[in-house]
Protein backbone atom coordinates (compact mmCIF):
# COMPACT_ATOMS: atom_id res chain seq x y z
CA UNK A 1 0.00 0.00 0.00
CA UNK A 2 1.14 3.23 -0.83
CA UNK A 3 2.01 5.50 1.67
CA UNK A 4 1.26 8.66 -0.04
CA UNK A 5 0.22 9.42 -3.61
CA UNK A 6 0.47 11.28 -6.46
CA UNK A 7 -3.10 13.00 -7.47
CA UNK A 8 -1.47 14.58 -10.22
CA UNK A 9 -1.89 11.71 -13.12
CA UNK A 10 -4.57 9.29 -13.36
CA UNK A 11 -8.26 9.40 -14.45
CA UNK A 12 -9.75 11.64 -11.97
CA UNK A 13 -12.84 10.15 -11.51
CA UNK A 14 -11.09 7.02 -10.49
CA UNK A 15 -8.80 9.19 -8.40
CA UNK A 16 -11.97 10.76 -6.81
CA UNK A 17 -13.62 7.72 -5.86
CA UNK A 18 -10.95 5.86 -4.36
CA UNK A 19 -9.39 8.73 -2.46
CA UNK A 20 -13.45 10.02 -0.95
CA UNK A 21 -14.34 6.46 -0.02
CA UNK A 22 -11.55 5.82 3.02
CA UNK A 23 -12.48 9.44 4.02
CA UNK A 24 -16.46 9.31 3.91
CA UNK A 25 -15.81 5.86 6.34
CA UNK A 26 -13.23 7.59 8.00
CA UNK A 27 -15.61 10.95 8.64
CA UNK A 28 -18.57 8.42 9.73
CA UNK A 29 -16.17 6.40 12.30
CA UNK A 30 -15.12 9.71 13.28
CA UNK A 31 -18.98 10.69 14.14
CA UNK A 32 -19.60 8.04 16.19
CA UNK A 33 -17.47 10.01 18.72
CA UNK A 34 -20.16 12.20 19.06
CA UNK A 35 -22.65 10.08 18.34
CA UNK A 36 -21.88 6.96 20.91
CA UNK A 37 -21.96 10.27 23.28
CA UNK A 38 -25.25 10.69 22.55
CA UNK A 39 -26.47 7.28 22.45
CA UNK A 40 -25.18 6.44 25.62
CA UNK A 41 -25.92 9.53 27.34
CA UNK A 42 -29.86 9.68 25.74
CA UNK A 43 -30.27 6.22 26.93
CA UNK A 44 -28.19 5.42 30.22
CA UNK A 45 -28.79 9.27 31.63
CA UNK A 46 -31.63 10.49 29.82
CA UNK A 47 -33.61 12.97 27.91
CA UNK A 48 -32.19 16.28 29.58
CA UNK A 49 -29.06 15.26 29.66
CA UNK A 50 -29.35 14.46 25.77
CA UNK A 51 -30.34 18.04 25.58
CA UNK A 52 -27.45 19.29 27.75
CA UNK A 53 -24.77 17.54 25.02
CA UNK A 54 -26.83 19.10 22.35
CA UNK A 55 -27.07 22.61 23.29
CA UNK A 56 -23.36 22.15 23.43
CA UNK A 57 -23.38 21.46 19.81
CA UNK A 58 -22.93 24.56 18.02
CA UNK A 59 -20.37 25.85 20.56
CA UNK A 60 -18.39 22.53 19.58
CA UNK A 61 -18.54 23.17 15.96
CA UNK A 62 -17.19 26.75 17.02
CA UNK A 63 -14.29 25.72 18.39
CA UNK A 64 -13.45 22.50 16.38
CA UNK A 65 -14.27 24.38 13.30
CA UNK A 66 -11.98 26.72 13.80
CA UNK A 67 -9.58 24.09 14.44
CA UNK A 68 -10.28 22.26 11.20
CA UNK A 69 -10.55 25.18 9.03
CA UNK A 70 -6.94 26.14 10.04
CA UNK A 71 -5.56 22.81 9.72
CA UNK A 72 -6.72 22.41 6.22
CA UNK A 73 -5.49 26.04 5.52
CA UNK A 74 -2.23 24.88 6.71
CA UNK A 75 -2.41 21.67 4.16
CA UNK A 76 -2.70 23.45 1.50
CA UNK A 77 1.04 24.45 0.83
CA UNK A 78 1.93 21.13 2.03
CA UNK A 79 -0.27 19.92 -0.48
CA UNK A 80 0.72 22.06 -3.64
CA UNK A 81 4.73 21.81 -2.63
CA UNK A 82 3.77 17.83 -2.64
CA UNK A 83 2.34 18.21 -5.96
CA UNK A 84 5.05 20.35 -7.76
CA UNK A 85 7.86 17.45 -6.63
CA UNK A 86 9.45 19.95 -4.11
CA UNK A 87 9.80 17.70 -0.93
CA UNK A 88 12.51 19.70 1.01
CA UNK A 89 9.64 22.40 1.05
CA UNK A 90 6.97 20.10 1.15
CA UNK A 91 8.81 19.82 4.97
CA UNK A 92 9.65 23.05 5.81
CA UNK A 93 5.87 23.45 5.54
CA UNK A 94 4.72 20.93 7.54
CA UNK A 95 7.49 22.14 10.23
CA UNK A 96 5.45 25.01 10.51
CA UNK A 97 2.31 23.90 9.99
CA UNK A 98 3.12 21.74 13.40
CA UNK A 99 4.78 25.21 15.56
CA UNK A 100 1.68 27.10 13.91
CA UNK A 101 -1.17 24.32 15.23
CA UNK A 102 1.05 24.22 18.83
CA UNK A 103 0.40 27.80 18.95
CA UNK A 104 -3.19 28.05 18.52
CA UNK A 105 -3.54 25.05 20.59
CA UNK A 106 -2.36 27.47 23.71
CA UNK A 107 -4.58 30.54 22.42
CA UNK A 108 -7.81 28.67 21.71
CA UNK A 109 -8.13 26.12 24.30
CA UNK A 110 -7.55 29.19 27.20
CA UNK A 111 -9.92 31.25 25.38
CA UNK A 112 -12.73 28.56 25.40
CA UNK A 113 -12.34 27.55 28.67
CA UNK A 114 -12.57 31.18 30.23
CA UNK A 115 -15.47 32.75 27.81
CA UNK A 116 -17.92 28.71 28.77
CA UNK A 117 -20.09 30.36 31.01
CA UNK A 118 -20.94 33.43 29.55
CA UNK A 119 -21.46 31.72 26.24
CA UNK A 120 -23.93 29.31 27.57
CA UNK A 121 -25.62 32.08 28.81
CA UNK A 122 -25.73 34.21 25.79
CA UNK A 123 -27.45 31.32 24.22
CA UNK A 124 -30.58 30.90 26.56
CA UNK A 125 -28.84 27.84 27.31
CA UNK A 126 -32.77 26.20 29.37
CA UNK A 127 -31.70 26.33 33.53
CA UNK A 128 -32.55 22.89 33.58
CA UNK A 129 -30.00 21.65 31.47
CA UNK A 130 -26.87 24.71 31.78
CA UNK A 131 -25.16 22.52 34.49
CA UNK A 132 -24.98 19.13 32.46
CA UNK A 133 -24.44 21.56 29.58
CA UNK A 134 -20.91 23.16 31.12
CA UNK A 135 -19.67 20.17 32.66
CA UNK A 136 -19.67 18.55 28.80
CA UNK A 137 -18.40 20.76 27.28
CA UNK A 138 -15.59 22.39 29.87
CA UNK A 139 -14.00 18.81 29.28
CA UNK A 140 -14.21 18.84 25.23
CA UNK A 141 -12.39 22.51 25.35
CA UNK A 142 -9.66 21.22 27.98
CA UNK A 143 -9.00 18.24 25.60
CA UNK A 144 -8.71 20.80 22.49
CA UNK A 145 -5.01 19.74 22.02
CA UNK A 146 -5.56 16.08 22.02
CA UNK A 147 -8.08 16.99 18.67
CA UNK A 148 -5.83 19.50 16.85
CA UNK A 149 -3.03 16.42 17.17
CA UNK A 150 -5.18 14.13 15.25
CA UNK A 151 -6.91 16.74 13.00
CA UNK A 152 -3.49 18.23 11.43
CA UNK A 153 -1.60 14.58 11.27
CA UNK A 154 -4.26 13.19 9.15
CA UNK A 155 -4.56 15.95 7.20
CA UNK A 156 -1.44 15.92 6.33
CA UNK A 157 -1.20 12.24 5.39
CA UNK A 158 -4.41 13.23 3.49
CA UNK A 159 -2.69 16.54 1.58
CA UNK A 160 0.03 13.78 0.27
CA UNK A 161 -2.92 11.47 -1.20
CA UNK A 162 -2.90 8.55 1.83
CA UNK A 163 -6.87 8.76 2.98
CA UNK A 164 -6.33 5.06 4.14
CA UNK A 165 -4.04 5.40 7.17
CA UNK A 166 -6.21 7.80 9.34
CA UNK A 167 -9.27 6.02 8.50
CA UNK A 168 -7.35 2.74 10.08
CA UNK A 169 -6.67 4.37 13.38
CA UNK A 170 -9.92 6.36 13.58
CA UNK A 171 -11.86 3.30 13.42
CA UNK A 172 -9.50 1.81 16.61
CA UNK A 173 -10.43 5.10 18.20
CA UNK A 174 -13.99 5.11 17.72
CA UNK A 175 -14.21 1.70 19.29
CA UNK A 176 -12.51 2.77 21.91
CA UNK A 177 -14.37 5.65 22.80
CA UNK A 178 -17.62 3.33 22.87
CA UNK A 179 -15.74 1.06 25.68
CA UNK A 180 -14.60 4.77 27.70
CA UNK A 181 -18.41 5.79 27.54
CA UNK A 182 -19.54 2.59 29.07
CA UNK A 183 -16.76 2.58 31.34
CA UNK A 184 -17.03 6.00 32.45
CA UNK A 185 -21.04 6.44 32.53
CA UNK A 186 -22.00 3.32 33.84
CA UNK A 187 -18.83 2.14 35.73
CA UNK A 188 -18.15 5.31 37.37
CA UNK A 189 -21.68 6.98 37.00
CA UNK A 190 -19.42 10.32 35.59
CA UNK A 191 -22.49 11.46 33.65
CA UNK A 192 -22.17 13.74 30.50
CA UNK A 193 -18.65 14.79 31.59
CA UNK A 194 -17.48 10.70 31.57
CA UNK A 195 -19.00 11.15 27.43
CA UNK A 196 -16.46 13.97 26.88
CA UNK A 197 -13.31 12.74 28.65
CA UNK A 198 -14.17 9.24 26.40
CA UNK A 199 -14.03 11.78 23.23
CA UNK A 200 -11.35 13.43 24.22
CA UNK A 201 -9.32 10.50 25.49
CA UNK A 202 -9.74 8.54 22.38
CA UNK A 203 -9.35 11.30 19.47
CA UNK A 204 -6.04 11.55 21.41
CA UNK A 205 -4.92 8.20 20.80
CA UNK A 206 -5.59 8.21 17.34
CA UNK A 207 -3.44 11.20 16.86
CA UNK A 208 -0.49 9.64 18.73
CA UNK A 209 -1.32 6.74 16.44
CA UNK A 210 -0.97 8.69 13.24
CA UNK A 211 2.52 10.41 14.60
CA UNK A 212 4.06 7.15 15.62
CA UNK A 213 3.07 5.74 11.73
CA UNK A 214 4.75 8.86 9.87
CA UNK A 215 7.26 8.76 12.17
CA UNK A 216 7.79 4.89 11.54
CA UNK A 217 6.83 4.55 8.04
CA UNK A 218 6.51 7.98 5.90
CA UNK A 219 10.05 9.24 5.32
CA UNK A 220 8.83 12.06 2.96
CA UNK A 221 7.78 13.34 5.96
CA UNK A 222 10.65 12.79 8.21
CA UNK A 223 11.55 16.38 9.31
CA UNK A 224 14.90 18.32 10.48
CA UNK A 225 15.05 20.46 13.38
CA UNK A 226 15.70 23.38 10.74
CA UNK A 227 11.71 22.32 9.55
CA UNK A 228 10.39 23.77 12.07
CA UNK A 229 12.63 26.92 12.39
CA UNK A 230 10.55 29.93 12.15
CA UNK A 231 10.28 31.54 8.57
CA UNK A 232 8.44 34.32 8.23
CA UNK A 233 7.00 34.25 4.60
CA UNK A 234 6.15 31.10 5.04
CA UNK A 235 4.34 31.56 7.98
CA UNK A 236 2.64 34.52 6.33
CA UNK A 237 1.71 32.12 3.92
CA UNK A 238 0.24 29.00 5.90
CA UNK A 239 -1.80 31.93 7.68
CA UNK A 240 -3.30 33.79 4.90
CA UNK A 241 -4.44 29.86 3.83
CA UNK A 242 -5.28 28.81 7.23
CA UNK A 243 -7.00 32.13 9.16
CA UNK A 244 -9.55 32.49 6.51
CA UNK A 245 -10.54 29.13 6.11
CA UNK A 246 -10.94 28.80 10.08
CA UNK A 247 -12.96 32.22 10.09
CA UNK A 248 -15.32 30.63 7.31
CA UNK A 249 -16.15 27.91 9.72
CA UNK A 250 -16.66 30.26 12.78
CA UNK A 251 -18.37 32.11 10.34
CA UNK A 252 -20.83 29.74 9.90
CA UNK A 253 -20.99 28.42 13.47
CA UNK A 254 -21.66 31.78 14.91
CA UNK A 255 -24.99 31.41 12.26
CA UNK A 256 -25.68 27.83 14.22
CA UNK A 257 -25.10 29.66 17.58
CA UNK A 258 -27.70 31.93 16.39
CA UNK A 259 -30.36 29.71 15.53
CA UNK A 260 -29.47 27.13 18.56
CA UNK A 261 -30.16 30.20 20.61
CA UNK A 262 -33.81 31.01 19.40
CA UNK A 263 -34.13 27.17 19.60
CA UNK A 264 -33.47 27.04 23.26
CA UNK A 265 -36.36 28.95 23.66
CA UNK A 266 -38.51 26.40 22.84
CA UNK A 267 -37.80 24.41 25.71
CA UNK A 268 -35.15 20.87 26.62
CA UNK A 269 -37.73 18.78 25.12
CA UNK A 270 -37.44 20.27 21.31
CA UNK A 271 -33.42 21.30 22.15
CA UNK A 272 -33.18 17.09 22.42
CA UNK A 273 -35.75 16.33 19.66
CA UNK A 274 -33.70 18.78 17.24
CA UNK A 275 -30.12 17.74 18.72
CA UNK A 276 -31.31 13.42 17.43
CA UNK A 277 -32.83 15.17 14.33
CA UNK A 278 -28.89 16.89 13.88
CA UNK A 279 -27.14 13.65 14.84
CA UNK A 280 -29.22 11.99 11.80
CA UNK A 281 -28.52 15.03 9.55
CA UNK A 282 -24.84 14.73 10.35
CA UNK A 283 -24.25 10.69 9.70
CA UNK A 284 -26.00 11.27 6.48
CA UNK A 285 -23.64 14.30 5.54
CA UNK A 286 -20.41 12.83 5.74
CA UNK A 287 -21.45 12.02 1.91
CA UNK A 288 -20.62 15.30 1.15
CA UNK A 289 -17.75 15.96 3.99
CA UNK A 290 -15.47 13.06 2.60
CA UNK A 291 -16.16 14.81 -1.19
CA UNK A 292 -15.17 17.97 0.29
CA UNK A 293 -11.86 16.48 1.76
CA UNK A 294 -10.98 15.15 -1.61
CA UNK A 295 -11.16 18.60 -3.08
CA UNK A 296 -9.06 19.80 -1.37
CA UNK A 297 -6.50 17.43 -1.81
CA UNK A 298 -7.01 17.00 -5.02
CA UNK A 299 -7.15 20.35 -6.42
CA UNK A 300 -3.96 21.35 -4.07
CA UNK A 301 -1.69 18.68 -5.71
CA UNK A 302 -2.99 20.03 -9.13
CA UNK A 303 -2.71 23.31 -8.94
CA UNK A 304 0.39 23.18 -7.42
CA UNK A 305 1.31 20.89 -10.62
CA UNK A 306 0.27 23.45 -13.21
CA UNK A 307 -2.93 21.33 -14.18
CA UNK A 308 -5.54 23.32 -14.28
CA UNK A 309 -7.70 20.87 -16.53
CA UNK A 310 -7.26 18.38 -13.96
CA UNK A 311 -8.96 20.43 -11.19
CA UNK A 312 -11.82 21.12 -13.46
CA UNK A 313 -12.19 17.45 -14.40
CA UNK A 314 -12.12 16.04 -10.64
CA UNK A 315 -14.66 18.67 -10.09
CA UNK A 316 -17.15 17.64 -12.44
CA UNK A 317 -16.29 13.97 -11.36
CA UNK A 318 -16.75 15.10 -7.68
CA UNK A 319 -19.89 17.04 -8.82
CA UNK A 320 -21.63 13.36 -10.31
CA UNK A 321 -20.77 11.54 -7.21
CA UNK A 322 -22.38 14.26 -5.25
CA UNK A 323 -25.54 13.84 -7.44
CA UNK A 324 -25.60 9.76 -6.68
CA UNK A 325 -24.86 10.82 -2.84
CA UNK A 326 -27.84 13.00 -2.54
CA UNK A 327 -30.04 10.87 -3.99
CA UNK A 328 -29.38 7.98 -1.27
CA UNK A 329 -29.27 10.82 1.58
CA UNK A 330 -32.52 12.04 0.67
CA UNK A 331 -34.27 8.36 0.22
CA UNK A 332 -32.64 8.09 3.89
CA UNK A 333 -34.12 11.00 5.34
CA UNK A 334 -37.90 10.17 3.72
CA UNK A 335 -37.72 6.62 5.11
CA UNK A 336 -35.45 5.63 7.49
CA UNK A 337 -34.16 8.20 9.17
CA UNK A 338 -36.79 8.61 11.44
CA UNK A 339 -36.05 5.66 13.45
CA UNK A 340 -33.04 6.49 14.23
CA UNK A 341 -34.44 8.61 16.94
CA UNK A 342 -34.48 4.89 18.89
CA UNK A 343 -31.23 5.11 19.22
CA UNK A 344 -30.63 8.37 21.29
CA UNK A 345 -33.95 8.69 23.12
CA UNK A 346 -35.13 6.61 25.76
CA UNK A 347 -38.12 8.36 27.12
CA UNK A 348 -40.77 10.70 25.02
CA UNK A 349 -40.01 8.94 22.12
CA UNK A 350 -43.99 9.65 20.63
CA UNK A 351 -43.29 13.34 21.60
CA UNK A 352 -40.06 13.68 20.12
CA UNK A 353 -40.13 11.63 16.41
CA UNK A 354 -42.47 13.60 15.03
CA UNK A 355 -40.19 16.63 15.25
CA UNK A 356 -37.29 14.65 14.38
CA UNK A 357 -39.24 13.69 11.01
CA UNK A 358 -40.72 17.02 10.07
CA UNK A 359 -36.46 18.57 10.26
CA UNK A 360 -35.94 15.30 8.00
CA UNK A 361 -38.20 16.17 5.58
CA UNK A 362 -37.03 19.72 6.12
CA UNK A 363 -33.46 18.69 4.65
CA UNK A 364 -34.08 15.49 2.59
CA UNK A 365 -34.58 17.97 -1.05
CA UNK A 366 -31.42 20.07 -0.49
CA UNK A 367 -28.78 17.45 -0.35
CA UNK A 368 -27.34 17.94 -3.61
CA UNK A 369 -26.90 22.28 -2.70
CA UNK A 370 -24.98 21.05 0.76
CA UNK A 371 -22.85 18.86 -1.50
CA UNK A 372 -21.89 21.60 -4.06
CA UNK A 373 -20.56 23.80 -1.05
CA UNK A 374 -18.38 21.02 0.44
CA UNK A 375 -16.84 20.29 -3.50
CA UNK A 376 -16.86 24.08 -4.54
CA UNK A 377 -15.55 25.14 -1.31
CA UNK A 378 -12.65 22.78 -1.00
CA UNK A 379 -11.66 23.53 -4.25
CA UNK A 380 -11.34 26.82 -4.26
CA UNK A 381 -9.08 26.40 -0.81
CA UNK A 382 -7.22 23.71 -2.03
CA UNK A 383 -5.81 26.00 -4.99
CA UNK A 384 -5.00 28.73 -2.78
CA UNK A 385 -8.00 30.95 -2.84
CA UNK A 386 -9.44 31.01 0.23
CA UNK A 387 -11.00 34.26 1.14
CA UNK A 388 -13.80 33.39 -1.21
CA UNK A 389 -15.23 30.62 0.77
CA UNK A 390 -14.62 32.64 4.18
CA UNK A 391 -17.51 34.99 2.39
CA UNK A 392 -19.63 31.77 1.39
CA UNK A 393 -19.22 31.60 5.22
CA UNK A 394 -20.91 34.99 5.84
CA UNK A 395 -23.46 34.26 3.02
CA UNK A 396 -24.57 31.50 5.45
CA UNK A 397 -24.53 34.05 8.68
CA UNK A 398 -26.54 36.46 6.98
CA UNK A 399 -29.26 33.40 6.47
CA UNK A 400 -29.18 31.71 9.20
CA UNK A 401 -28.97 35.21 11.63
CA UNK A 402 -32.42 36.18 9.67
CA UNK A 403 -34.08 32.52 10.45
CA UNK A 404 -32.81 33.38 13.58
CA UNK A 405 -34.67 36.34 14.35
CA UNK A 406 -37.63 34.98 12.07
CA UNK A 407 -37.98 31.60 14.45
CA UNK A 408 -37.52 33.65 17.90
CA UNK A 409 -40.16 36.18 17.52
CA UNK A 410 -42.63 33.48 15.99
CA UNK A 411 -41.29 30.61 18.68
CA UNK A 412 -41.51 28.19 15.49
CA UNK A 413 -40.08 25.20 15.30
CA UNK A 414 -40.80 24.69 11.70
CA UNK A 415 -38.67 27.86 10.71
CA UNK A 416 -36.09 26.41 12.89
CA UNK A 417 -35.89 23.25 10.70
CA UNK A 418 -36.27 25.66 7.47
CA UNK A 419 -32.98 27.43 8.50
CA UNK A 420 -30.05 24.71 6.82
CA UNK A 421 -31.80 24.08 3.93
CA UNK A 422 -32.63 27.47 2.59
CA UNK A 423 -29.43 28.20 3.33
CA UNK A 424 -27.57 25.73 1.84
CA UNK A 425 -29.42 26.63 -1.58
CA UNK A 426 -28.32 30.08 -0.99
CA UNK A 427 -24.80 29.37 -0.58
CA UNK A 428 -24.46 26.85 -2.88
CA UNK A 429 -25.65 29.22 -5.84
CA UNK A 430 -22.82 32.08 -4.28
CA UNK A 431 -19.90 29.61 -4.32
CA UNK A 432 -21.09 28.01 -8.11
CA UNK A 433 -20.69 31.36 -9.22
CA UNK A 434 -17.28 32.11 -7.40
CA UNK A 435 -15.95 28.93 -8.43
CA UNK A 436 -16.34 29.76 -12.26
CA UNK A 437 -15.47 33.44 -12.13
CA UNK A 438 -12.01 32.27 -10.17
CA UNK A 439 -11.83 29.31 -12.82
CA UNK A 440 -12.06 31.92 -15.58
CA UNK A 441 -9.31 34.21 -14.05
CA UNK A 442 -6.93 31.44 -13.64
CA UNK A 443 -6.73 30.50 -16.87
CA UNK A 444 -6.46 34.60 -18.27
CA UNK A 445 -3.86 34.74 -15.73
CA UNK A 446 -2.09 31.34 -16.93
CA UNK A 447 -2.47 32.08 -20.57
CA UNK A 448 -3.52 27.69 -20.22
CA UNK A 449 -4.07 25.73 -22.36
CA UNK A 450 -5.58 22.32 -22.47
CA UNK A 451 -3.66 19.51 -20.97
CA UNK A 452 -3.30 15.83 -21.71
CA UNK A 453 -6.14 14.22 -19.38
CA UNK A 454 -4.04 10.61 -18.39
Amino acid sequence: MALQKEMTVGKPSRLVVQFTIPVILGNIFQQFYAMTDTIIVGKFVGTSALAAVGATGTITFLILGFMWGLCAGFAVPIGQKFGAGDLPAMRRAAGTAAVLSALFTVLITAASMLSMRGLLALMNTPEDISGMAYDYVIVICAGFGAQMLYTMVATILRALGNSRIPLIFLIVSACLNIVLDLVFILCFSMGVAGAAWATVLSQGVSGVACLIFIICRVPVLHLSARDFVPDGGLMANELKMGLPMALQFSITAIGTLMVQSSLNLLGSTVVAAYTAAGKIEQLLEQLFTGLGVTMASYCAQNFGAGKLDRVRSGVKAASVQNAISAAAAGIGCLTFGKYLTYLFVSDGIAEIMPMVELYLRCIAFFMIPLGMIFIFRNALQGMGYSFLPMMGGVVELICRAVFAVVSGRQRSYLLVCLANPITWFITAVFLLVCYGKTMKVIRRKWGYGEDAQK
